[in-house]
């Protein structure tokens, strides 16, 4: 789920101090200081989706150990894969979103033909990667295709 600073911007990654949209200039060569909005198009324009594993729950503070485990509510991903037939993989932004697709997801819908890859989280709370460690991961979402 995105942290307060997310929430109150309604922006993923809001907070200055997430590596994901530094990352993503990087990796798609973009200005960071592009508009929220014109980020979110680059994204579609390189075929990458960005998509919670929850889609609500209630959670104290921005951190994942703080979400209530009785509230989670996981978005539909049988629903999104039925219309977009050609995803072929998913990569999670670090290991809380991976361990919760794969416990509350994962089951309900089988990975016949998707391929699953966890990806050092771009959070400021994950600080043992550098930025460059976190990028040269990251690098794998382009890659391949």
């Amino acid at each position: 789920m995105p942290g307060a600073v997310s929430l109150a911007a309604g922006e993923y990654y809001a907070n200055p101090h997430n590596a994901f949209w530094r990352i993503m200039a990087a990796l798609l060569d973009l200005d960071e200081g592009l508009a929220y909005d014109r980020r979110i198009r680059a994204l579609k324009a390189a075929r990458i989706a960005l998509w919670d594993v929850l889609r609500t729950c209630e959670r104290r503070g921005s951190g994942d150990a703080a979400i209530d485990r009785r509230s989670l509510v996981v978005n539909d991903f049988a629903g999104f894969f039925r219309r977009h037939a050609r995803v072929r993989r998913v990569y999670f932004n670090g290991a809380a979103a991976e361990a919760l697709y794969r416990r509350h997801v994962l089951p309900g819908i089988g990975a016949d033909r998707v391929a699953y890859r966890r990806l050092p989280s771009t959070s400021p709370a994950h600080a043992a990667l550098p930025f460059a460690g976190k990028l040269a991961a990251w690098r794998e979402i382009v890659g391949r295709r």
